[in-house]
């Protein structure tokens, strides 16, 4: 009863344990540790819900005022065109002349799935600068044109709201 067989030369005190260790200990684990992974994705979630709203650049524009409500977003990011009050015309948030505007939206409009244009004038622009960029969006091949208001403004009946 005392006596035991040593199998394969395992020699005594050797192979498997109480707890059953043996070959399995010397074997990689086959479970991920995701623990480290999601601690690096939830602080780079929260850093980029604090970056995101410093990255909308705009330039100062004292936009009208209308009752129609906001337009349905879309998945790529609209081009936008300011007219800012002092006559600089922003294609996005870069500077650009008026006499390159057509050219410059046809190369984007090469590269965008999207027709989607939207149009920021300031209240104090002519209506008739307006309509030149609206005729320069409609050459370079953007037909589908949303102006950018604040809500809140006079409706036709005159009432407030």
């Amino acid at each position: 009863m005392g006596a035991g067989v040593v199998q394969n030369g395992q020699a005594r005190g050797q192979g498997r344990g109480r707890r059953g260790r043996g070959r399995a200990a010397a074997r990689p684990m086959s479970e991920i540790n995701v623990t480290p992974f999601v601690d690096v994705m939830l602080v780079l979630l929260i850093i980029f819900m604090v970056a995101a709203p410093l990255l909308t650049v705009g330039v100062p524009v004292q936009l009208p005022q209308t009752a129609a409500e906001a337009l349905p977003t879309e998945t790529e990011e609209p081009l936008t065109i300011t007219l800012a009050a002092d006559g600089r015309v922003l294609l996005m948030a870069n500077e650009t002349e008026s006499d390159d505007l057509i050219a410059q939206l046809r190369a984007i409009s090469a590269e965008r799935t999207s027709r989607k244009v939207f149009l920021r004038a300031d209240g104090t622009i002519p209506y008739s600068d307006v309509v030149q960029v609206m005729g320069a969006l409609n050459a370079a091949g953007f037909a589908d044109i949303g102006l950018v208001t604040d809500t809140g403004g006079p409706r036709l009946d005159g009432s407030d709201r």
